[in-house]
């Protein structure tokens, strides 16, 4: 199972005192080093944290694959065009949310996801769609002519905080703490057979399956093992343990929990 390592917290850290450290670019030596398979980072539309500069930097001098993730925004999938990273993972975006709270609705947003998947590919840039766990719009993905698919693990993530530390990982699922124990293992349950039946249906259909949104240290336990995943994409929490432990130790903790 592959290790994608998300930079953008790095970013996040300088914005919040608009200067120039710490830079994300000097981030990819060292995740090259922990052995990080690739790097991910998402260009928003509002650019609160990564830049088009950071983006053309790391693509430029990174030895490993770059997954860029971003929306299908007009102005941003030129740039992206233009920039060439090896993968693009197509994300839904929401101006006032805080993180990516959900995956695409490719049943609203089809024509436009077809359209920039298909030239993405005509520029030898490989294509992931940011998904749900809902085996029912596999067929969908398939027809967009995309070949992997990245599942949203954020459901997952909700309930395993809300029943081990009575934390909630979005303020969307905040209300759902007053649930009993029992039930919120048995939502628990049911958002790890939603993965586990979107990883069949994936596979039926001959779509790689990655994986990522709110992973971390404690609840990766329950994701490693599940067949079918090739690849996981993490970022606040390694990002956040690299406080105290320095990136590189982070990463390589996270790749020994995932082995």
């Amino acid at each position: 199972m592959k290790l994608g390592v998300n930079i953008d917290h790095i970013a996040l850290l300088r914005q919040a005192r608009a200067i120039n450290s710490p830079d994300p670019l000097d981030a990819v030596a060292v995740c090259e080093r922990a052995g990080a398979d690739q790097i991910t980072i998402h260009l928003r539309e509002d650019r609160r944290h990564i830049h088009e500069d950071d983006v053309k930097k790391i693509i430029q001098y990174s030895k490993i694959p770059i997954n860029l993730e971003c929306s299908i925004d007009d102005d941003i999938m030129a740039l992206v065009n233009e920039l060439k990273p090896h993968r693009v993972t197509i994300v839904p975006e929401k101006r006032e949310e805080v993180t990516t709270e959900g995956g695409l609705d490719l049943r609203v947003n089809f024509d436009k996801i077809y359209y920039h998947s298909r030239t993405l590919r005509v520029n030898n840039i490989e294509v992931s769609l940011f998904v749900d766990p809902d085996p029912e719009i596999i067929k969908m993905v398939k027809s967009a002519e995309v070949d992997t698919i990245e599942i949203h693990t954020g459901t997952f993530a909700n309930y395993y905080a809300m029943l081990n530390t009575n934390l909630a990982y979005t303020h969307n699922s905040i209300k759902e703490l007053e649930l009993p124990p029992h039930m919120l293992k048995k939502k628990l349950r049911e958002s790890i057979d939603s993965i586990k039946a979107m990883i069949a249906e994936a596979d039926e259909f001959g779509i790689a399956v990655a994986a990522g949104h709110g992973l971390n240290y404690q609840n990766i336990s329950m994701i490693k093992d599940l067949q079918g995943i090739s690849e996981l994409n993490i970022g606040q929490s390694i990002i956040a343990r690299s406080i105290f432990t320095g990136l590189e130790i982070a990463i390589k903790d996270m790749k020994e929990l995932i082995k």
